[in-house]
């Protein structure tokens, strides 16, 4: 493998990791080391850390957050 893939790797251990959990992606980057944008791209839809996944995972939080909210009044209203 290449020194600057391989530095690479060293600089992002996720990028590593799912390399090693994809290793179809080892014997891509060795031929077409072009591809590196393309791989970084699956990682990270692998790792939901693509800006819809973000936003789906904030709505999450929040409607969680909202659900918590209600069941402490409905609990203040059951007590006084």
């Amino acid at each position: 493998m290449r020194v600057e893939i391989q530095q690479l790797l060293h600089e992002k251990p996720e990028l590593r990791q799912f390399m090693r959990q994809n290793p179809i992606w080892y014997r891509k980057i060795t031929r077409e080391p072009h591809l590196i944008p393309e791989m970084e791209k699956e990682s990270n839809y692998f790792y939901g850390k693509t800006f819809p996944q973000r936003v789906e995972k904030v709505q999450n939080n929040i409607g969680l957050a909202m659900m918590m909210i209600e069941m402490l009044k409905m609990g203040k209203n059951s007590l006084g």
